[in-house]
């Protein structure tokens, strides 16, 4: 308990020096709060005893005069209560909304900085639900703290008003904050596993529902969608028994909480009528510390909810703080891409493993990497400037993989990628994604017009957009679209055909007018002549590009001013695609399969029509 409590604290006070001045006002309003609490149960003691009790009992004459100055005195407290109660709950809730939307914006920065080896070893769920429920469950319990520090002040206040006033009824009615303290204190050791658990699991239901989502189209067409019920209905069944065992917890102990200062109240009013019986007290003093007491009721219950979020805010933040502190950084250097033409494009040594994924974010070494078998090995690459080098292999060759180290999505395990001679790791951020542009097998659209999903981000005319879009062979669908460049695409471009999508990802790598240009399998949806007219257009162009093509169909490898044959994550052959053919077996399997499947089709054929 101690630990977590230590931790929570450590946590709120971070977020009290990350953002000082809503604290600072929602204090000063809960301490007017506490003050002004107190100073009610002094006046209401002082007005019961100058007023209430001469008028009932006929003991002392009482004026209008006195009524009224009672009753203004009353009102004036009770405006500062609701001045002190909007303060507290306008900046206290600013508070706490500036300090998560502060994280999400760290995060979000983050998770931009992070290579593409830890995102491919962490769920995007789990990585949504920290940024999301994490975020919101660490700062939880600022929005009772300044509750919380004015219920302070409030004790601290009404005990010397309950002192001054009758010093046996204070020690009476004051016995209910320890109690209530250790209530709070068992209460907050007994809910901090569980919550610890319910924030596991919200992390487990949102990686489920993230991947049925993203795996939709899979989901249907395989007639999935009983499957991924059944297995999202089991993580939510376990978030439900979580969540009903700290309920459970919860509603054993708030009865608790509830009771003890009315039982408090109740003890001062039997002691104390017995106290005005035998003239030790007056009826003002006694009225005053049970209104006292019943005030503390309601606010005392804040240290219970404070203590309660404690363990929230420890575990919240220790799945945040794994992610910010994560070290797997992309390291930059000094240099800059030498200006000119096309690129030169070398790599020597190359190999490269992928991570394992990593089970959970809770900084427990869950994480930590593990090494699997490499997938490229001891790969050496030229490609001269201005080229066309086509990679070609079977599947998991380690094409895809090797595309994305030329424009570094990854580093290396070991070797270099070297830019016109200067390796990759050396340029300045931003160097490299301003020279080199791939375009992968898998196309992204966001939902967005098409001038927006080319443009993405760059200060570009339209006519520069339409160039693109001329060059990638796009130009004529989208005038025909209603909009034009000012069409919405819809959510992954879901008004759009497969060949359509990748010709638009085309021409936003296009429209960056890349030195280098790297093509992963990027115009495989497109049909045999588009493809040709596409690549055609790029050779043509005088674009001044470097283009590494990653290809299977030979009408594709046929542009290429050099093959790269990769095997099992190894170069086994390189050179013009003829000599490639007339050595390589395993080469000229795969380039003339699309041939030799046509061709016994066209048997099957003739047999069937004979």
């Amino acid at each position: 308990m101690s630990g977590t409590f230590v931790s929570g604290v450590r946590t709120l006070a971070r977020g009290v020096r990350e953002e000082p001045r809503p604290f600072r006002i929602a204090i000063v309003g809960s301490v007017i709060y506490g003050i002004g609490n107190a100073a009610s149960g002094f006046l209401v003691g002082r007005v019961t005893e100058g007023v209430v009790v001469p008028a009932v009992t006929g003991s002392g004459p009482v004026t209008t005069a006195q009524v009224w100055l009672a009753g203004a005195a009353l009102m004036a407290v009770t405006v500062v209560l609701v001045g002190g109660v909007l303060l507290r709950r306008i900046f206290g809730g600013a508070f706490t909304f500036a300090l998560q939307a502060r994280y999400r914006r760290h995060l979000a920065r983050r998770y931009l900085d992070l290579p593409l080896s830890w995102h491919h070893a962490h769920p995007a769920g789990r990585l949504l639900a920290t940024a999301g429920s994490d975020v919101e469950a660490t700062w939880q319990a600022t929005m009772v703290l300044p509750f919380a520090l004015g219920t302070a002040v409030l004790i601290l206040f009404a005990g010397i008003a309950m002192v001054a006033a009758d010093p046996v009824l204070a020690a009476v009615g004051l016995l209910v904050v320890p109690a209530l303290l250790a209530a709070n204190v068992v209460y907050q050791r007994r809910m901090s596993p569980l919550v610890t658990r319910v924030q596991q699991l919200r992390g487990e239901v949102s990686a489920t529902a993230h991947e049925s989502f993203e795996g939709a189209l899979v989901v249907k067409t395989l007639g999935l969608a009983g499957e991924e019920v059944e297995r999202f209905r089991d993580d939510a069944e376990r978030l439900r028994d979580a969540n009903v065992a700290a309920g459970r917890t919860r509603g054993a102990f708030d009865p608790v909480i509830e009771a003890l200062p009315s039982l408090g109240t109740l003890l001062v009013l039997v002691v104390g009528a017995t106290r005005v019986a035998s003239g030790s007290t007056s009826v003002g003093d006694l009225v005053q510390i049970a209104y006292l007491l019943s005030l503390l009721a309601f606010p005392v219950r804040s240290f219970g909810w404070l203590l309660a979020d404690l363990p929230r805010t420890v575990a919240g933040d220790a799945r945040v703080q794994t992610v910010l502190q994560e070290d797997a950084t992309t390291p930059w250097g000094p240099r800059p891409v030498a200006p000119g033409g096309p690129l030169t494009v070398s790599a020597s040594g190359l190999s490269y493993r992928h991570p394992a994924p990593a089970a959970d974010l809770l900084g427990d070494g869950s994480g930590d990497v593990v090494e699997h078998p490499p997938v490229l090995s001891d790969v050496t690459l030229e490609v001269a400037a201005g080229t066309t080098v086509a990679v070609v292999g079977g599947t998991g060759a380690g094409k895809s993989t090797l595309a994305g180290l030329l424009v570094r999505l990854v580093d290396p395990s070991t070797g270099e990628v070297l830019l016109d001679g200067v390796d990759v790791r050396q340029l300045a951020e931003g160097q490299v994604a301003g020279a080199a542009s791939l375009v992968p097998q898998s196309t992204f659209v966001f939902d967005d017009t098409v001038r927006g999903n080319v443009a993405l981000g760059l200060e570009v005319s339209d006519e520069e957009v339409w160039q693109a879009l001329r060059l990638a062979r796009a130009e004529a669908f989208v005038q025909s679209l209603p909009g034009g460049l000012d069409e919405l695409v819809g959510e992954r471009g879901s008004t759009l055909s497969g060949g359509q999508r990748q010709r638009l990802a085309l021409a936003r790598a296009l429209v960056r007018r890349p030195r280098l240009l790297v093509l992963d399998d990027a115009t495989s949806a497109l049909d045999p002549a588009v493809e040709r007219a596409v690549l055609d257009g790029l050779a043509e162009t005088g674009l001044g590009t470097t283009v590494v093509v990653v290809a299977y169909r030979p009408a594709t490898i046929a542009l290429a001013d050099e093959v790269v044959h990769l095997e099992r994550g190894r170069v086994v052959d390189r050179g013009p695609a003829a000599e490639v053919e007339a050595r390589d077996a395993g080469y000229r399997e795969l380039v003339t399969a699309y041939a030799r499947a046509a061709a016994a089709r066209a048997v099957e054929d003739e047999e069937g029509a004979a």
